[in-house]
């Protein structure tokens, strides 16, 4: 299927972003039990909702480009569900430390922070690229900002990502 101009596609974008606010951000309670596992270090309900919601939306379609490419859809709709949450400022690909770090959240806590890093495994390499994720916010020092202005508790989390699933693992500094 090919999109034949910029207006069908505009309108394929649109329908495509009310689609995902009807079905997603309409459920406000799941949604708000899943911005509190974010916000609390409860890896595993947000590993639940993430499934969930890729089970319910992802195509095989939607991550069928190269591997350096895949790890964008999944950055992509974890965005959009985190801004969702209005007491949040969500950040993406910002300069942290000594790199770019995939999502930076600023909670309502000024003592709290949050930082993620999303990646892409093939099939059974979700944990190894776990773990490289949660030391790649470390080895970078994506933290570093949230330290400076004195929270006491920042919250790194790696996510990743392979076609409908998805496996995340938090650690507490």
């Amino acid at each position: 299927m090919v999109i034949p101009n910029k207006e069908i596609k505009e309108v394929y974008k649109l329908q495509i972003q009310e689609w995902f606010k009807n079905t997603v951000l309409s459920n406000t309670e799941q949604l708000t039990s899943f911005w509190n596992a974010i916000q609390t270090g409860k890896a595993e309900v947000i590993e639940t909702y993430l499934n969930r919601i890729l089970s319910n939306s992802i195509s095989v379609f939607d991550t069928k480009v190269r591997n350096e490419e895949k790890e964008s859809s999944y950055h992509t709709l974890l965005i959009r569900l985190l801004d969702g949450n209005s007491n949040w400022l969500v950040k993406s690909n910002i300069e942290a430390g000594d790199g770019f770090a995939d999502i930076i959240i600023e909670t309502e806590d000024p003592d709290a922070g949050i930082v993620i890093e999303v990646k892409y495994a093939e099939a059974g390499h979700e944990k190894e690229m776990v773990q490289k994720a949660l030391k790649q916010i470390q080895d970078k020092d994506y933290g570093y900002e949230f330290r400076q202005e004195g929270m006491k508790r920042i919250l790194y989390y790696g996510v990743v990502c392979n076609k409908k699933t998805c496996m995340a693992e938090v650690l507490e500094r």
